[in-house]
């Protein structure tokens, strides 16, 4: 029996645009890239060059501070782009795809047999151990230092995320598989929902988490099971489908980045799921997929912690959700804020909307407000449901006073830990970005 831990803190948005329970079929243009900064505190050293051929599993780059972590292509066929931005940074690594793939074979592995370190050094050589993140700093993990324990969050419930359970219909065994992988490194923790199909799996510690969004992130998860201590390290999966790439890896002996892929949104025409590999172009998934005419944003990832793109974009490494909604410019509203209404949403019932129960809303991409100066009136504490005081932690975030941030538990958040204080907060504050730059700076510190 899983133990289970009620959550009273949280808050769960109802959004129009949830994708219905079917697999679409997309034929690829063949045009992938894999993008370095979907991997946070890694600092690319590309190793391929622009007309190199490579196949899917070869290392397109390595992390410049720990070179063994490796990279790899999601298809086989010709590196077309070394992408550079300002001071020659890394952008992405484009390939187009060969009609016909091929693969690196790495050779198929019984996890019985094998040692923690033997895991370690499958997924370095496959260039697939840079997806697995750590605590502290919420950054791609390395392996010069062992980890306390393993934390699996498979409890999607940010706004129209996708239902891991769907996804992983028909690849239970490759779930298995890397979940066993994962347990010979460390003690791993199997976070899971309300009435989850997934508390029979073995090699774990299965805890249900009863409670509102964001019950889901796996930093809540560390903090209810085993908080991270300065200088303790735990490596932290909160993207349930690195796992199956860990298991298809040992049960193959190839590296298959495909993932399962909600398209969602009010703008969205049908919603649905596709399945995508890591780093493929998004136009083949828009095309036709909601009116061109309106004026949309497009998220890579869920409205709460995904990053603007474009149809000439590409499926981030740890994306869910492509999700489509307003942007919110063209909007001309009478008597703006103050007019009563019930198609709004608000957290502290400034609308009839709430009323309503649980109704969905098509809500668009504006703040609608400026910055202004921090008040300190409790509204992170009430979807923060973590020991700790998110208020007093921003604080010393901005003020630069790294002794308070470490008293006030800043080694067990991450930015997405924030996303709904972000939300709910009136004074328009860009919390994510602020708990990013603080985590980096201590980072730097500790160094």
């Amino acid at each position: 029996m899983a133990n289970v831990i009620k959550l009273s803190k949280g808050l769960d948005i109802h959004l129009q645009g949830k994708a219905e329970e079917k697999l679409i079929q997309l034929k690829s243009n063949g045009k992938y890239a894999l993008v370095p900064d979907d991997f946070e505190g890694v600092t690319p050293k590309v190793v391929v060059k622009e007309g190199d051929k490579v196949k899917a599993g070869d290392a397109l780059f390595v992390n410049k501070l720990y070179p063994e972590v490796k990279f790899a292509s999601p298809v086989s066929g010709t590196v077309s782009a070394v992408v550079r931005g300002e001071r020659r940074k890394v952008l992405s690594v484009q390939v187009v795809a060969d009609g016909q793939q091929e693969s690196v074979d790495f050779g198929r592995h019984e996890v019985n047999n094998m040692s923690g370190e033997q895991v370690i050094n499958v997924l370095l050589e496959a260039g697939i151990f840079g997806y697995i993140n750590q605590l502290p700093y919420a950054i791609s993990t390395n392996p010069s230092v062992m980890p306390k324990a393993i934390f699996v969050s498979a409890l999607r419930d940010k706004p129209l995320a996708g239902n891991f359970e769907f996804e992983v219909k028909g690849q239970e065994q490759d779930f298995q598989t890397g979940l066993s992988a994962l347990s010979k490194v460390a003690k791993t923790y199997l976070s899971v929902g309300v009435n989850s199909s997934f508390e029979n799996y073995r090699d774990v510690e299965v805890t249900v988490f009863d409670g509102k969004c964001p019950a889901g992130n796996v930093g809540v998860q560390v903090n209810h099971l085993d908080p991270v201590n300065k200088g303790e390290v735990v490596w932290t999966i909160g993207d349930p489908t690195v796992v199956l790439f860990i298991g298809r890896l040992m049960n193959t002996g190839k590296v298959d980045l495909r993932r399962r892929v909600a398209l969602c949104g009010s703008e969205v025409k049908a919603p649905a799921y596709v399945d995508m590999l890591v780093g493929e172009e998004l136009s083949t998934l828009l095309s036709n997929s909601y009116d061109e005419n309106r004026h949309v944003r497009i998220i890579n990832g869920n409205v709460l912690t995904g990053c603007p793109t474009t149809k000439d974009g590409f499926l981030g490494a740890h994306t869910s959700e492509i999700t489509v909604i307003p942007e919110g410019d063209d909007a001309d509203e009478m008597l703006g804020w103050i007019l009563p209404r019930l198609k709004q949403f608000s957290v502290n019932r400034s609308y009839f909307s709430w009323l309503l129960g649980k109704k969905e809303y098509a809500l668009d991409a504006r703040i609608k407000g400026g910055e202004r100066h921090m008040i300190m009136s409790g509204e992170y504490d009430r979807v923060l449901p973590m020991d700790i005081y998110g208020e007093y932690l921003i604080k010393a975030i901005i003020a630069g006073d790294i002794d308070r941030q470490e008293a006030l538990g800043i080694y067990e958040v991450a930015p997405e830990d924030f996303a709904l204080a972000e939300f709910v907060d009136s004074s328009k504050l860009e919390l994510q970005r602020i708990v990013r730059e603080g985590l980096n700076i201590l980072r730097k510190e500790n160094a």
